[in-house]
């Protein structure tokens, strides 16, 4: 067997995963791009079905863009806001966006379908594996923020055609990501959408089966 982590790298990814947050509030200080580009090469390393790497990345730091893409949010931001009822829109409404305004950096993760060509290994029968793999490559990048001490914001209320139109972007290719980049003053002890009631973290024990669906792994087995 390959084992070449130690005990001490074994806990430090473990612990990546388990303080990873989506991060809301964020620090004026810049954040040096060779940072920056590090996390990028941690999205870029992700895996991808049929190795099609359907991801690029957009690194924004003008004011001015960033600006115009926040506004852009904000209208979808109410809009959503009329779908929930009323005791969950209020808190809904409070939920913070301004890491567009506030975070040094913004990165537009877009996801390109027609990468790889019309027949890609391993897609044949599942065609949204282009943007699975694209998630990967967001998770990675979130994974890489947190072990550098740098909080990440997932926004996801906005058009995709207003993105397009202020980044330029082809109109087949999917904006499908919004990450706000920055230093924060802390990493929550537990996600903010549980530590505020609206949903509790599902017990580990009602989702993992065994052997089939349904089937209850007991804790107890070797």
């Amino acid at each position: 067997m390959a084992l070449d982590f130690d005990d001490a790298e074994r806990r430090a990814v473990y612990k990546a995963i388990a303080t990873r947050r989506d991060v809301r509030v964020f620090l004026p200080d810049p954040v040096p791009a060779a940072v920056v580009r590090r996390i990028l090469e941690a999205g870029h390393q992700g895996p991808s079905v049929g190795y099609m790497q359907p991801w690029n990345f957009i690194a924004i730091r003008d004011r001015q863009v960033l600006e115009r893409i926040a506004e852009a949010v904000e209208r979808e931001r109410v809009r959503a806001g009329e779908k929930f009822p009323d005791e969950r829109r209020d808190y809904y409404l409070r939920l913070k966006v301004e890491g567009l305004r506030e975070a040094p950096w913004t990165i537009c993760v877009t996801n390109d379908s027609t990468r790889g060509g019309p027949v890609v290994l391993g897609r044949n029968t599942i065609p949204e594996t282009d943007l699975m793999s694209t998630a990967c490559a967001i998770e990675n990048m979130w994974l890489a923020a947190r072990a550098e001490g740098i909080g990440m914001g997932w926004v996801s209320m906005y058009e995709k055609d207003d993105v397009r139109a202020i980044l330029g972007i082809p109109a087949h290719v999917d904006p499908v990501a919004l990450l706000s980049l920055g230093y924060t003053p802390h990493f929550a002890d537990e996600p903010i959408l549980q530590r505020v009631g609206w949903r509790e973290r599902i017990d580990i024990g009602q989702i993992i089966f065994l052997d089939g669906w349904a089937r209850t792994w007991k804790e107890e087995l070797k």
